[in-house]
């Protein structure tokens, strides 16, 4: 299948006013690719610019030793807070695929600025949430066109694995359309639905990000045969990709992450960028609020008050968890519906299920739901154990 087909529509301006709060980008230089040196150049002077709210810092070295630069965005922006929500974009992961950069390298000037015009929906975000933005997961492959990720790759599973990323979108170039999981079919098939247990939720918020997009709300693809629906689609029913970033995502973390691809033409022209910016800025914002949706709280000790890490937060009938931070804080993303949720946590009694009800997402509507466990006793503790050797002893004699 030709996903990397030209763009052969007519490049239409489209100059609405911006509804996330009206401002101009005269600013920020929207008709010019940044190389390396560049994009260093920007973050430094974003950095500096806005230093009370950035803060930037290196997840680790590409082949050639370029610095994997990360700009934090948030009113705190060297520490995790507790209880506020983690958030990640992550651009260029393909060298050739730059208008996800280009976005990004836009998006953290326009929050800077905007912040300091005081505008609310950016003040909101800032406040509530903690910003990271990877522009250039591939600055080698920007600069060589060639793609050597290795190092990349594995910088960045340890930076999902070390922050508690709630939500994340990595963008690409090549389509047009907000992509997520399942990426991999479970049978072989080139191309099949393989829907994951939060698939109502990853439509959901795949949604937020397409229809606010003018030009992918509509999109059925840049390909006569990719049939998107709303600008969206299931990864495997498109192609099915092993070892996909946004099924090792929700797989191995608690970050819920969908793939964007942003433009039919991997590498346009410069003077296509304002354009670029114009379709996706909306839809960037209203993507990181999907971060304070959903159901959020504490999960404490009820003798010490201490929060319980590593704690597992399970939804009745949705067959995927996530855990605690280390406070004890947690954010679980749901699509609007009534959901019935407890915790587990080893040394614990279960909790019993709570009903919540999840409202429309808009910016802070997750609902607060509070967890306080009890200590099992010694004898519950033994209880256990004997419990599990059994388990395992019978197992044995099986084999």
């Amino acid at each position: 299948m030709s996903r990397y087909v030209l763009l052969i529509s007519v490049i239409i301006l489209y100059s609405t006013s911006h509804a996330m709060g009206s401002s101009d980008d005269n600013e920020i230089e929207l008709d010019k690719h940044h190389n390396y040196k560049d994009m260093t150049q920007i973050l430094k002077a974003v950095n500096k610019k806005c230093p009370d709210i950035t803060r930037l810092y290196s997840i680790g070295k590409s082949v050639q030793g370029r610095a994997l630069l990360v700009l934090v965005i948030s009113d705190k922006p060297d520490v995790h807070e507790k209880g506020e929500p983690e958030f990640k974009y992550v651009g260029n992961m393909h060298g050739n695929e730059v208008v996800g950069r280009e976005l990004l390298l836009n998006l953290v000037q326009y929050m800077c600025n905007e912040y300091k015009k005081g505008n609310d929906t950016i003040k909101y975000l800032v406040n509530n949430v903690r910003i990271h933005v990877l522009v250039s997961m591939n600055p080698d492959g920007y600069e060589q066109a060639y793609n050597t990720l290795e190092p990349e790759t594995k910088a960045v599973f340890e930076w999902i694995m070390e922050i508690p990323f709630v939500i994340s979108a990595n963008l690409h170039g090549g389509d047009l359309v907000a992509n997520y999981p399942y990426d991999n079919t479970c049978n072989g098939k080139t191309r099949e639905y393989h829907e994951c247990p939060d698939d109502k939720t990853f439509r959901y918020i795949a949604l937020s990000y397409s229809q606010n997009n003018p030009a992918m709300a509509s999109s059925t693809g840049c390909d006569r045969s990719d049939h998107f629906h709303y600008g969206t689609t299931n990864g495997a029913e498109w192609y099915s990709v092993r070892g996909g970033m946004q099924d090792f995502n929700y797989l191995a973390s608690n970050c819920m992450e969908i793939t964007l691809e942003l433009s039919c033409q991997k590498f346009p022209p410069p003077q296509n960028l304002p354009y670029y910016w114009r379709m996706n800025k909306n839809s960037l914002l209203t993507y990181i609020e999907q971060v304070t949706c959903g159901v959020k709280g504490f999960v404490n000790d009820s003798s010490t008050g201490a929060g319980i890490p590593y704690s597992r937060i399970e939804v009745r009938d949705i067959d995927h968890y996530i855990i605690t931070a280390a406070d004890g804080d947690y954010w679980r993303i749901l699509a609007p519906g009534t959901y019935d949720i407890r915790v587990t946590s080893q040394g614990y009694d279960d909790s019993p299920y709570k009903q919540v009800t999840v409202p429309d997402c808009t910016a802070g509507s997750a609902i607060r739901l509070d967890f306080l466990l009890n200590q099992q006793s010694k004898k519950e503790i033994k209880d256990e154990l004997g419990t599990m050797r059994a388990i395992l002893r019978s197992l044995e004699n099986e084999d």
